[in-house]
């Protein structure tokens, strides 16, 4: 099932501080493993600015202006300037399948990049590249048409006379702001980022703003 929300979002300080901040539990609960037929999974096509988040002091847009499934927990995080799938879930187990580096979830990106690379560069991202945090592991890498998505709000800035080009790139690990840092290392600043798919679930179907609860034989 598929929802929008229509409503407007209500960002005064009365709204945010009525105490329903929702945290991650601790390490240290005790609480039961979710039983398969009680595990929830949420898909949501995160917009741009928009904090991977129920709650802000600063009464920024937030996953409760658009989600209100109780009791779910994003699964990894997704910059505020990017834009796309978003995994929220109640099962522990599933969270840490996702988002621990040496389970090696594939995560999909398309990337819109200033400039028009050519082999060298994306053939050094599908090798891996030399960042700060270190060695970036080999990245799948490929030159994809303009996807039909929505257009951002605002527009990304883009500079006259010099043509953009989108790419498609795969890796399975999960760095602070990793593929913008990785295109920039070669030359190709990102303009805009769409995080297409984890693992097995996609956007598709999904308008930009929308979330769909997955049925138990779908998890």
């Amino acid at each position: 099932m598929t929802h929008k929300n229509s409503k407007r979002p209500n960002t005064s300080p009365k709204n945010r501080s009525n105490g329903n901040t929702r945290r991650r539990p601790s390490n240290g609960s005790k609480k039961p493993p979710v039983k398969p037929e009680d595990v929830k999974i949420v898909l949501f096509n995160k917009p741009f600015d928009v904090l991977c988040q129920f709650t802000d002091d600063q009464h920024r847009k937030t996953l409760a202006d658009f989600i209100d499934v109780k009791s779910v927990y994003a699964a990894g995080r997704l910059d505020r300037d990017s834009e796309g799938l978003l995994l929220l879930t109640n099962c522990g187990k599933l969270q840490h399948k996702l988002t621990e580096p040496k389970k090696n979830t594939d995560k999909t990106y398309w990337v819109q990049v200033e400039g028009v690379p050519d082999e060298q560069p994306l053939e050094m991202l599908r090798k891996g590249v030399e960042l700060k945090d270190g060695m970036t592991k080999p990245a799948k890498v490929e030159v994809i048409d303009e996807p039909d998505i929505w257009p951002r709000n605002p527009p990304i800035r883009e500079r006259k006379n010099i043509p953009t080009t989108w790419l498609s790139i795969t890796i399975s690990e999960g760095r602070n702001r990793q593929v913008r840092r990785m295109t920039a290392h070669i030359g190709y600043p990102t303009l805009r980022l769409i995080r297409y798919s984890i693992g097995k679930y996609t956007l598709s179907g999904l308008n930009n703003g929308q979330y769909k609860v997955l049925q138990p034989n779908k998890v």
